[in-house]
This record gives structure tokens, C-alpha cells and sequence, in this order.
């Protein structure tokens, strides 16, 4: 006879467990013949507890293919074979945004089988940490080193491109700024331009080649005469 807690009643899963495991060796012990169940039934255990680790797992991307979408997943000492991972969107509204190798990853896999498995990215590890620190921050860096940003508390958006970047915005309906605007650099318009307010220039305005603060005119005569028109410089 069994104790279970110095007790005969089974008091948790655990004690039916141990019981059970208890009764299958004595069954084996006392029937020989039953020896090869024993063991098909320990194998089929081992089979539901691998399925079981298998459900969900940590890893980091080992490799990554474009076309079609997928990542190869190393957790532990294996590699998956190629997977998907879960984007942002999918459907009628899409986001294209892959994964790096080295980045950590959640495996997903239904039924506990490792082939089905799903990545969903998006934790930050010791090998690529958090690129922010505190809260109200939304921040997208990128490989390249451009960062964008919005900071809630202090309400303000920031955009930084890396050295050479480019930025190219078409908007045929229009675009309509409201504020005040500090430019840095030239300027260069194809188009007409109407302004409602007064111009202030503090060096010169050059117009089809003329200078308005210096260009000389023809016909300069003096007395109460009219010069002639103004000549480009």
C-alpha cells in the first residue's frame, strides 16, 4: 500500500499523478508482457511534452527571405525551416516592414508542430536594445540611422534623415501648411507664386536679370526729366 502525504486520500492532480505513474511501474513489474505498453505509452508522453514546449517558444531570426515573406527562427539548438511572420497589416490596408537577422522573435506553433510555426517580432533583447527610455515617445529608427519621432509630452514631431537623404512628397490635390515656416537653404519654384502679405528681402531681388537694388538705367538726364528703363546687370 501506497502513502500519499501520510494520508490515503488523494488530495491533488499531482497525488493521482504519482499514483498512476506508481501503479503503471508495479503494473510493469508484476506483468513483463505489459513492459512493451509501458514504454509505448512513455514515448507517446515524451511526444505530447516536446508538442507541448513546442506551442510557443523563444528564438531569434537566423535568416530572412523577401520574396516570399519568410524567416528562419534558431531557439534553442534548432533552426526552423522557412516561416512567416506576423506584419502590422495584411489585408485591404498592407504594411511592409521585415524583420533583421539577430532580431528576437515569439514562435508560434500550432499543435506544437515547429513547421506551422508563426514569428511575431517585436522584442528587444541584450543584442539590440530598446531605442527609447521613457514614455510619451514614438520613435522609428532606422538601420541607416533616420529617426522619426513624436514626443506627446512636449508635442513635438521630429524628422532626421541621414547624411545624403532624400524626401520627395507629391500631393496632386494640394498641400496646405499652417504656420510659420524657417527655410534653411536655396529655393528653387517651377511654378507661379501670388503673395497676399508685404515681401521683405534684406540683400536684393533679381528679376529676368535685373537687380533691384543696384541696376543703372539708360537715358539719365539731368533736371526733372524721366530716365529710360532700368538695365539687367
Amino acid at each position: 500500500m501506497v502513502g500519499i502525504k501520510g494520508s490515503s486520500q488523494i488530495n491533488s492532480v499531482s497525488d493521482k499523478h504519482l499514483i498512476c505513474t506508481l501503479t503503471a511501474y508495479k503494473h510493469r513489474q508484476l506483468h513483463p508482457h505489459a513492459r512493451g505498453a509501458t514504454i509505448g505509452a512513455m514515448n507517446d508522453f515524451a511526444a505530447f511534452a516536446r508538442m507541448l514546449e513546442n506551442l510557443i517558444r523563444f528564438g531569434v531570426i537566423a535568416a530572412v527571405q523577401m520574396e516570399p515573406p519568410r524567416v528562419k527562427v534558431k531557439t534553442g539548438e534548432l533552426t526552423t525551416a522557412w516561416l512567416p511572420w506576423i506584419a502590422q497589416r495584411a489585408g485591404a490596408d498592407q504594411v511592409w516592414d521585415p524583420p533583421t537577422e539577430g532580431e528576437q522573435v515569439m514562435l508560434f506553433s500550432p499543435s506544437g508542430q515547429l513547421a506551422n510555426g508563426v514569428a511575431v517580432t517585436g522584442l528587444f533583447s541584450d543584442h539590440i536594445p530598446a531605442n527609447g527610455n521613457r514614455a510619451g515617445l514614438h520613435r522609428r529608427t532606422y538601420a541607416d540611422g533616420t529617426v522619426i519621432e513624436y514626443d506627446s509630452i512636449a508635442h513635438h514631431l521630429n524628422a532626421t534623415l541621414t547624411e545624403g537623404g532624400t524626401t520627395n512628397l507629391i500631393s496632386k490635390g494640394g498641400i496646405n501648411l499652417v504656420g510659420d515656416i524657417t527655410h534653411q537653404g536655396d529655393y528653387t519654384q517651377t511654378g507661379n507664386q501670388t503673395v497676399t502679405g508685404k515681401v521683405t528681402v534684406s540683400i536684393d531681388v533679381v528679376a529676368a536679370g535685373v537687380s533691384l537694388v543696384k541696376h543703372p538705367h539708360t537715358g539719365v538726364k539731368s533736371g526733372g526729366d524721366q530716365s529710360g528703363g532700368p538695365i539687367p546687370t
